[in-house]
């Protein structure tokens, strides 16, 4: 086994000295008190966080992170009887993940996300340490950080949704692009920036066709997706091109933008936003909504409607359907809470 360097991180002295600026600065931000004689397992961990500094250069906020986690992992191991990295198993490992969730190391407990930032540079001190041919195998290989719940989209109500495009613009040209906007916003599910890129003959509003308006979006990597508008949509968008954006862009310097701001120009992201907070707020919505709230609303009523996740997936424009199946998430908590009111024998 190849020797661990002598110096030490965790004792401040000497080391600090030989340290790059990074790890020195890291150490000394937190002194140790009274502190014992290195042990091997601290040695190769302050030969790691020099790594990650010199190689990595890893900020000093970072290393100090770092240096906490694996201060605590050593004290664990130490603990447990291990001062030798050869001798830490995979038992060792786990046995710290789950002291991180319960604190029965005597350290604190720790959420879900700080607990998994401490297992990755577990991960990356063992990875360091046989890669470097200080251990043999490599014992956190097959031990991963613990994964955050599923955060559900956040919807609204079909009603809440109808209050606030109802509570959207006024007979004036910002008025009528308002309420185009978001009635837009929620009849396709568009990300806000596809939204605001839009150019006029993106649109087709062909009074003859016997369905739906068709729309074409650019989405992540200018990939292109066709996108029906309802009704409703539709007769936002035509109100506003009729009647509100020839005002606006004779303001302008005649752009090609289909939402335009007061100015003539195209309508920034941040202004659509503006325009949904004051809807909501005409509207008595105490909810925090945002342009991304209508496209999730979009998703989960079409969904609780009988709409297929392929084809949702299709209109949001995601590559994966993995990414979509998170909204039938959101639908299998409703279709619960509508079974256990409406069953006999749903509740005992």
């Amino acid at each position: 086994m190849v020797p661990l360097p002598s110096t030490e991180l965790a004792a401040a002295g000497p080391a600090v000295a030989n340290a790059t600026p990074a790890v020195a600065e890291a150490a000394r931000a937190e002194p140790v008190k009274d502190a014992a004689p290195p042990t091997a397992i601290d040695r190769g961990i302050t030969d790691y966080l020099q790594h990650m500094g010199v190689e990595r250069g890893l900020a000093v906020n970072t290393l100090s992170a770092y240096r906490r986690d694996l201060t605590r992992y050593a004290r664990y191991l130490a603990a447990a009887g291990c001062t030798r990295p050869e001798d830490i198993t995979r038992h060792h490992v786990t046995g710290y993940v789950r002291a991180l969730a319960d604190g029965s190391d005597g350290g604190s407990t720790l959420g879900v996300r700080s607990a998994a930032r401490t297992v990755v540079a577990v991960r990356g001190l063992h990875k360091f340490w046989a890669l470097e041919g200080f251990t043999p195998t490599d014992p956190a290989s097959e031990v991963h950080p613990p994964m955050p719940g599923k955060r559900l989209p956040k919807a609204i109500s079909v009603d809440e949704v109808t209050r606030i495009l109802e509570a959207a613009g006024t007979d004036t040209a910002t008025g009528l692009r308002d309420r185009a906007l978001l009635e837009f916003l929620y009849s396709t599910g568009a990300r806000i920036s596809e939204a605001v890129g839009l150019d006029v003959d993106d649109i087709s509003l062909d009074a003859e066709a016997s369905g739906p308006a068709i729309v074409r979006l650019f989405g992540k990597g200018s990939k292109e997706r066709l996108v029906p508008l309802g009704s409703y949509g539709a007769r936002a968008l035509e109100a506003y091109l009729v009647r509100g954006r020839p005002l606006l862009a004779a303001k302008g310097k005649g752009t090609p933008a289909l939402f335009l701001n007061a100015r003539g120009g195209r309508i920034s992201r941040q202004s659509a936003w503006t325009i949904l907070k004051a809807a909501a707020e005409k509207a008595n919505i105490t909810k925090d909504v945002s342009p991304h709230t209508l496209r999730h609303s979009f998703a989960t009523h079409l969904l609780e409607g009988g709409a297929d996740v392929r084809v949702v997936q299709e209109l949001l424009g995601h590559a994966s359907v993995t990414t979509t199946q998170v909204y039938t998430l959101v639908t299998a908590d409703t279709l619960r809470e509508i079974y256990a009111a409406a069953h006999p024998r749903a509740l005992g």
